[in-house]
């Protein structure tokens, strides 16, 4: 079940709405932050609400999910900043992400690492409003995030890795919803970790020839031509993990019935897939802020008392 599909998807950026609509001088700050590409923090955002909707906290909590989304755009920016940071010279090697600010000098690293730091501090506004053992957990994702840059140039499976990091919200969520990190919340976490695999796999289909040449690694170019079916047994191992968290939390055969239709729009990006065509794997992609939209529904259903 495929999401109405936006004319003028173009490859790396939208400049468009309000990054459009800001000064010259504030714009390489906006694309920096890749506040002109939201699907970013739609995807992080996406596991944090999923957990506290499972927890039954979707109405009582709101102002939770609201947090987790500030936090999501802000912290997603500083991730991007810092990646790249640490990859400036790589970007510049690569055709799709020469023009990103840093890369082609738009902004100075100085001031990168000033923007950095605003960004960071939006995070600690948020951060302070959680109980103290919810935001040691936030912060200890820190080390995850640090790191991240780093993976593909030391492992096949870079997506893993930044699965542990875009799913982290889960577990923050979840402790701070339900009070306890407990098999629902673990298990939401882990399959969100193998939807993410699966998903920058397909992103990553659009730099598979300029990776390969620069020597910069990635499971889209391990998994090679078997790309579709290692796609699809993550987004199964993903389903199967997500049903297992639902029966924790309600042990009813109705509650998997929830999950029928991010399955269904999970095989649709799957058996649409062609690992050849850039656009169409960047549609794809970016078809998974609906699909975290389905599972939020899901997740309210089965959460939800009645």
């Amino acid at each position: 079940m495929p999401p109405p599909t936006a004319p003028d998807i173009t490859p790396d950026s939208e400049h468009r709405g309000l990054v459009a609509a800001l000064p010259a001088g504030l714009r390489p700050f906006a694309l920096l932050a890749r506040f002109d590409r939201p699907i970013g923090w739609w995807l992080l955002f996406w596991p944090g609400a999923w957990a506290v909707a499972l927890a039954g906290g979707a109405i009582d909590r709101w102002p939770l999910i609201a947090w987790l989304l500030a936090g999501s755009v802000a912290m997603r920016g500083a991730g991007c900043v810092y990646n790249d940071i640490v990859d400036r010279d790589l970007d510049a090697s690569v055709a799709r992400t020469r023009s990103r600010p840093l890369a082609s000098g738009a902004v100075s690293l100085r001031a990168a690492w000033s923007w950095l730091g605003l960004l960071c501090l939006v995070g600690l506004a948020v951060l302070i409003q959680l109980r103290f053992d919810t935001a040691v957990l936030a912060v200890a994702s820190l080390v995850l995030v640090a790191a991240y840059p780093f993976m593909k140039r030391i492992t096949w499976w870079p997506q893993a890795w930044l699965g542990l990091v875009f799913s982290w919200a889960a577990l923050v969520g979840w402790l701070e919803a339900w009070g306890a990190l407990t098999a629902p919340g673990l298990l939401l976490y882990a399959g969100s970790v193998l939807w993410v695999v699966g998903y920058d796999t397909i992103y990553a289909l659009q730099d598979r020839e300029d990776d390969a040449l620069i020597g910069v690694r990635s499971s889209a170019l391990r998994m090679g031509r078997h790309v579709r079916g290692g796609t699809a047994l993550c987004y199964a191992g993903a389903l199967a993990l997500w049903a297992l968290a639902f029966w924790q939390r309600r042990a009813d055969p109705l509650v998997l019935v929830a999950l029928l239709p991010i399955a269904l729009h999970l095989l649709w990006q799957v058996a649409t897939l062609r690992p050849d065509d850039g656009a169409g794997a960047l549609a794809r992609f970016r078809a998974n802020r609906f699909a975290g939209l389905l599972m939020f529904l899901a997740c309210l259903v089965v959460g939800t008392q009645l």
